[in-house]
């Protein structure tokens, strides 16, 4: 059976310039992100993130979880993970991304917001394990939540809404040139699952 629906149409490029990101709404049927969906909160094995800021270890609420095509080494924040190996849903939804926006990747970094009270700061994610201008493919499963970009001089936004079962992919220079984050909000009180596929690259 296949579980994906047929290739979404990509929107226009929401970035007006220094980037590229494409949104792709929803593809997979309620049904399907709702499995998935369930599934990922019982069986990923999801640990509080770290972070070390001015030699002090912080834990956050949100809890991650790193897998790939092999241990693949990651560093942010000043802390490593190891990838642990793909799940079954895991690379069914790594295909998916990949058949939709015609990439590939190897890694995928899984975020855990439990809610609405916790999102993620200003950020560009330019580590330096990371294939330079490759893409990420960014996939929500669970709470629909905005998501904004703001660029690095100019400081002119763009926002969406990231709904449950849907795709946005962020490629060529948007990381150099773009910040993005997921703003809190009093108004969810539900879980929300990202999954960004991501390319490891020298290790």
């Amino acid at each position: 059976m296949n579980l994906f629906r047929t290739a979404a149409s990509r929107s226009e490029n929401l970035l007006p310039f220094d980037g590229t990101v494409e949104y792709y709404g929803c593809v997979l049927s309620p049904a399907d992100a709702n499995g998935f969906y369930e599934r990922l909160l019982q069986t990923i094995d999801w640990k509080n993130d770290e972070a070390i800021l001015f030699g002090k270890k912080i834990i956050t609420k949100r809890k991650v979880a790193w897998y790939g095509d092999k241990p693949f080494r990651y560093t942010y924040s000043n802390t490593n993970k190891f990838a642990l190996p793909w799940t079954d849903d895991l690379l069914a939804l790594k295909q998916l991304c990949e058949q939709q926006s015609g990439e590939s990747y190897n890694s995928c970094l899984l975020n855990l917001y439990h809610d609405g009270s916790e999102g993620m700061a200003w950020h560009s994610d330019g580590e330096k394990d990371l294939k330079p201008n490759g893409a990420i493919a960014s996939f929500t499963l669970g709470a629909e939540r905005r998501f904004s970009f703001k660029h690095k001089q100019s400081k002119e936004t763009r926002s969406l809404l990231l709904e449950h079962g849907s795709l946005l992919v962020m490629k060529d220079e948007t990381q150099t040139y773009w910040l993005h984050r997921l703003p809190p909000t009093k108004t969810i009180h539900t879980p929300r699952i990202n999954l960004t596929f991501r390319t490891i690259t020298g290790q």
